[in-house]
């Protein structure tokens, strides 16, 4: 048995002028199986659809807002985390969404509603939902404080480690022209159980750097953003003595 949707809206901090609206983001397929033929304004599938545009545009939002100066590659690493399945899922876990989702008997007896698929949607026809009743700022502000909480400051987005180094710097040099990057494991020491590896990486001639790691994937990584951070210096000295020129 579902909570009453009054007390999601409590946690919300939002009252529905169209209850409908919360209703349906509400309901699972499964629900309105075992009441009737299944239509497709039934249940929350197509909110889902919905809210992953509008979560989408409100995660993009926050993160160009915040990070003015990064590349599209970082960005792109960073919303893909915030979201993905998995942290929707957890967010939907802090908000007890479950609690209050319609589910029919026998996907609630099999766990349903901590199921991540099956919250990870709930969460995004909420939003749906939200943006429905009372456009982009209800939205908005369920993002802010429950998808967007986990980078309170600018900063914390790189704390997180989200990105994927090799990846960025790889995208990076490809629209600046430049060589591919090489990796290759210079030095390997320590005891079997507690190796340390050195890995270089390089882009051209120009730009080299060396980081440690418990594995080459680590330092690898390492190396890579290394790497950027080089590139972003050298793209900046580049912007200054371009200005100093135009004087």
């Amino acid at each position: 048995m579902s909570a009453p949707a009054e007390e999601l809206e409590q946690k919300l901090g939002y009252r529905f002028r169209n209850q409908e609206l919360l209703l349906r983001a509400l309901t699972h397929r499964s629900w309105v199986a075992e009441l009737s033929p299944r239509l497709p304004q039934d249940d929350n599938e197509q909110m889902e659809f919905l809210g992953d545009s509008v979560l989408g545009f409100l995660v993009s939002e926050s993160l160009v807002s915040r990070h003015p100066s990064a590349w599209e590659g970082e960005l792109s690493q960073w919303k893909s985390h915030l979201v993905s399945a998995a942290h929707l899922h957890r967010c939907a876990l802090n908000l007890g969404l479950g609690e209050y989702l319609r589910l029919g008997r026998g996907e609630d007896r099999n766990g349903g509603r901590e199921r991540r698929a099956l919250l990870s949607n709930a969460f995004e026809a909420l939003i749906a939902a939200l943006y429905l009743d009372g456009g982009l700022e209800p939205a908005r502000d369920l993002v802010r404080r429950h998808v967007l909480n986990v980078i309170a400051e600018p900063e914390d987005v790189h704390a997180l480690q989200l990105l994927n180094y090799k990846s960025v710097l790889q995208e990076r040099t490809q629209a600046m022209g430049m060589p591919a990057p090489r990796y290759v494991t210079v030095d390997t020491n320590g005891p079997e159980h507690a190796k340390v590896f050195v890995v270089e990486a390089r882009v051209g001639n120009q730009f080299v750097t060396r980081a440690k790691g418990s594995s080459k994937k680590q330092a690898s990584q390492h190396a890579a953003q290394l790497l950027i951070e080089q590139l972003n210096a050298a793209d900046e000295s580049s912007v200054a003595v371009r200005a100093d020129a135009g004087k």
